[in-house]
């Protein structure tokens, strides 16, 4: 068990704010889940296994904790999913705007809604690419407009939304649904050329949402809505890779991480998950070299997305 507070249990000097290029949001949030129960501990049991994981990368031949991770106050607004994702939006978007690459584990799936909202506030023409069993679709569920089952529905209205590993879906769904850039699991299974094809459907900058039920149960059981038939390890590294070599990645989100006390083998894959994208991330980029991830112009000038959403910054 590490002595430091620091992800991963890294050493002080690569775990500040001001010389940190990454900023990880916990975000430990179960309040709209409708069957297993257990993502609010999602972020707990993620650093705990971040912190007994070997800090050098094979594949990229790196070190991405040098770049430095500066871990975050957790967000515990938990009065009203609507408060939540308030708050994540505003959390996220304050550190977008100080020029940090800005990451988030939750919680379940619609602390999302919050974040995807502050990437497009923040940057221009934003494919948000949404990895997950489910479609998430929804307008409302349950009564509330910010539920897990909804986490895509504001992604779907106002950026370029690309789905991937879909293999669960309610039919209201389709009407929100552009098929054209949505893959299907069964469809991906026979298709060789499909990451080509997601890729060739983004715009430049895109924001990752990465639902681990996207994966497939026999290696990711610990979620809350497992289904069977989903990505395997090497398959959804080999994508995740050419997405951040050909495309502008500014940020990304895991959740639905449900831990449980048999089997840590999730907690850890998750861990790995998250320091392998930011491998993809920095693999081209010295540890002293300046991170540019510059944000919409007209953020800058005032003149940002934010009205479409009304919400009102403080």
């Amino acid at each position: 068990m590490s002595t430091t507070n620091n992800y991963a249990g890294i050493p002080d000097q690569f775990a500040q704010l001001e010389t940190a290029k990454v900023i990880l949001i916990p975000v430990p949030y179960d309040g709209t889940s409708t069957w297993g129960k257990g993502a609010d501990k999602g972020p707990e049991a993620f650093l705990k296994a971040s912190e007994n994981m070997e800090l050098y990368d094979i594949e990229t031949a790196t070190e991405p904790y040098q770049q430095g991770i500066y871990l975050a106050d957790a967000i515990t607004e938990d009065s009203s999913p609507e408060a939540m994702v308030n708050e994540v939006h505003k959390t996220t978007k304050q550190y977008i705007k100080r020029n940090k690459f800005v990451t988030l584990f939750g919680g379940e799936h619609s602390v999302s809604i919050g974040t995807i909202r502050a990437f497009n506030e923040c940057f221009s023409n934003l494919t948000v690419l949404h990895i997950d069993a489910h479609a998430d679709l929804r307008e409302s569920y349950d009564g509330t407009k910010f539920n897990h089952a909804c986490a895509v529905h504001e992604a779907s209205q106002h950026t370029n939304l690309i789905q991937v590993g879909i293999r669960s879906m309610d039919v209201i769904e389709k009407t929100y649904m552009d098929e054209e850039k949505t893959f299907f699991a069964h469809d991906m299974s026979t298709d060789e050329y499909w990451v080509d094809k997601v890729v060739d459907l983004m715009t430049e900058n895109v924001f990752i949402t990465f639902d681990l039920d996207a994966l497939d149960p026999s290696i990711m059981p610990s979620t809350g809505t497992p289904e069977p038939g989903g990505l395997f390890w090497y398959e959804t590294l080999e994508f995740l890779k050419q997405v951040f070599e050909e495309k502008n990645v500014v940020g990304f989100d895991i959740v639905e991480l449900c831990p449980n006390a048999v089997d840590k083998s999730s907690d850890f894959l998750a861990a790995k998950l998250y320091y392998k994208m930011l491998s993809y991330k920095f693999m081209g980029q010295s540890i002293d070299e300046t991170y540019d991830n510059t944000y919409d112009v007209d953020l800058k000038s005032g003149n940002s997305n934010i009205s479409k959403f009304e919400e009102d910054e403080d």
